[in-house]
This record gives structure tokens, C-alpha cells and sequence, in this order.
């Protein structure tokens, strides 16, 4: 199979070298905004590097992988569909509601799949808590807790296009909490903080937030993220049940330690998405190659996505009111 890579900043090349390694990859072609990184890109995972997009796409690929700048995702997926070439991009799909209906609008009538990237639904962890919650072992959920904190902001830069932490980081716990529970996210309550760098301030945003979430059955759902937690990359997810509970990331690299006498966890602690989620990128890109192969459907679709940006957006509603907002008022 000849796969498309578009974008190789820090999570395309982190692609790149995964795509080269998996079964079933014949030929891997990238290309970038700034040609000179694509081919620096192509040399270290043996690849082929194109001089722009509708080279790549005239290449004769079987499948599309957009790791570009969130402003060219729309675009980037409409192409590919409209070539009708399988398609894995990324979140978001757009930096906003409009350009994500927009996109479903535009490839609604293709049956080309596309296949939207919340890696922690590939994740062991996260797809044991959904298998445990199916199985109604647990019980009935009262509670779902979910935490996402980096151990280092991102630069200012990148968070004053980064669209806030709810749409940028919180979305992937929403997608979460919704995956693994089977059910919709119907009122929100989000507040948020500024105590570190004055960048985030500037760009309208917090650098810690929380958000309180009421599920459809009535489970109630926290959401905690923040930028600066000098311990390293925490993400987990509780399930708290009638019956019995579990944990997702409750591992030896999870970023936290007992206060009182205790040897777990082992560490060391994650330092970065990409350390924590090696194996569910991996499994994620398997997974497309199946899609793209027909034998399988897209697992993340862009309705999927756009569930989850729907609650994004009603935080950040929420916060700016500093009320409860439900999620059907952002609805279009």
C-alpha cells in the first residue's frame, strides 16, 4: 500500500517513522509547507518526499494521513475524499464548529471513509475501562474522572492559534468520556485559571481548567487539564461504578506519587503524549491501513469528532458565562 503523509512537524515525523514500520506499507510519500523538513523527513524514514500536495496526490497513493497545521485540515480532507482516497487526519477537523459541519457537508455523499485522530481510543488501558463498562461489570457509572496535564506548556505560539484548552486538549477527554461510556454529553459547567505564563491570558485562554459534565443517563463526569504539571504527563480515566471501578493510566510512568509510605509507581513518570501513547498511535495507523483496505470501518469518524467539539465549545461558552451551558445550544 503507498501511503500519503502531509505535515511532518513534531507528530507527523513521530507518524512517519511508525507508518514505515507497519505491515502492509509498500511505499510512504510526505510532503510539508516547508519542502526542505519533508525531505529531511523522507531521508530518516525511507521515504519518498513530494514538492506539494497535488504532486502527493497524484502519486497514485492508496491513503491519506494529514498531520498539517489545523487551518489546512478542512481542505486537506475534502481533497483526499474528492480523489477518493481513505483518509486519517488528525484533530480537529477544522478550528471550529462551522468548518467541521462544513466538511461532513462536503463528503457526505463519498463513501471514501475518513478516520479522525483521538489516539486514546487505541489505547490498552482505555480500551479495557470501555470493555469493562460494556460488560456491565462495573455496574451502573456514577462517576467518570478524567485528567490530562502536560509537563510543559507548549509555546506561545502554538497556543495562540491553538483555539483554548478546551477545543485544543480537554477534547480529547471528551471524546474519552463519551467512547467509553456509550453515552452523550448533554450539560456542561467549566471554569478555568491563569497562574503561569501571561501568554495564555493574552491569547484568551487558561492554563488549568475543570469541567463538569452530566451524561445523557445521568453520570456525572469531571474533566481536569492543565499545562504546567512538573511531574510529568498525566493522563488517566476513572470509572466509578455501582459495582466495582478501574482505572485507565494507572501505570509505573504515571505522573504521581504517594504523599505517604508506598513504592508505586515505579517511574519514571511520561514526559510527553508521544511517550505515553507510542503503542495507541501505532495501533491507531494499523487501524487505518485496515480501513483503507476495506476491511474494516472508520473508527473514529467525523461525526464522532464533532460530538466531542460540540463539548468543547459548550465549556468554553461556559466559562466565558460562568454558568452552566447545555451542550444543545452550540448544536448547528
Amino acid at each position: 500500500m503507498r501511503i500519503g503523509l502531509v505535515g511532518v512537524g513534531r507528530i507527523g515525523a513521530f507518524h512517519a517513522s511508525t507508518l514505515r514500520g507497519l505491515p502492509g506499507v509498500d511505499l510512504l510519500i510526505i510532503t510539508d509547507a516547508d519542502l526542505g523538513r519533508a525531505r529531511e523527513v523522507a531521508g530518516q524514514a525511507g521515504a519518498r518526499a513530494a514538492g506539494s500536495v497535488a504532486e502527493l496526490l497524484g502519486a497514485g497513493i492508496d491513503a491519506l494521513v494529514i498531520a498539517a497545521t489545523t487551518g489546512a485540515h478542512p481542505e486537506l480532507i475534502k481533497r483526499g475524499v474528492q480523489a477518493g482516497v481513505p483518509v486519517f487526519c488528525e484533530k480537529p477537523v477544522a478550528p471550529d464548529v462551522e468548518g467541521t459541519l462544513d466538511v461532513i457537508k462536503a463528503t457526505g455523499g463519498s463513501a471514501v471513509p475518513v478516520q479522525i485522530g483521538f489516539q486514546r481510543r487505541f489505547d490498552e488501558g482505555f480500551r479495557a475501562a470501555r470493555a469493562a463498562a460494556v460488560s456491565g461489570s462495573l455496574g451502573w457509572l456514577h462517576t467518570i474522572r478524567s485528567t490530562t496535564f502536560d509537563a510543559v506548556p507548549p509555546p506561545a505560539g502554538y497556543i495562540a492559534g491553538s483555539g483554548g484548552i478546551f477545543r485544543d486538549c480537554a477534547v480529547h477527554d471528551f471524546d474519552a468520556v463519551r467512547w467509553v461510556s456509550g453515552h452523550e454529553v448533554v450539560q456542561v459547567y467549566a471554569t478555568g485559571a491563569n497562574r503561569g505564563e501571561e501568554f495564555f491570558r493574552t491569547a484568551g485562554d487558561v492554563d488549568t481548567a475543570c469541567a463538569a459534565l452530566r451524561m445523557d443517563d445521568g453520570t456525572l463526569a469531571i474533566v481536569n487539564c492543565g499545562r504546567y504539571n512538573g511531574a510529568g504527563y498525566d493522563v488517566r480515566l476513572e470509572l466509578l461504578g455501582s459495582a466495582g471501578s478501574v482505572c485507565a493510566g494507572l501505570d509505573d510512568g504515571m505522573a504521581l506519587r504517594p504523599a505517604g509510605p508506598g513504592s508505586f509507581p515505579a517511574g519514571p513518570a511520561h514526559r510527553d503524549f508521544m511517550g505515553r501513547f507510542r503503542d495507541a498511535y501505532a495501533a491507531e495507523l494499523a487501524a487505518f491501513i485496515g480501513v483503507a483496505a476495506g476491511r474494516a470501518a472508520s473508527p473514529c469518524t467525523l461525526e464522532d469528532a464533532l460530538e466531542a467539539f460540540y463539548v468543547a465549545e459548550a465549556c468554553e461558552l461556559s466559562r466565558h458565562r460562568q454558568q452552566p451551558v447545555l451542550v444543545a445550544e452550540v448544536r448547528q
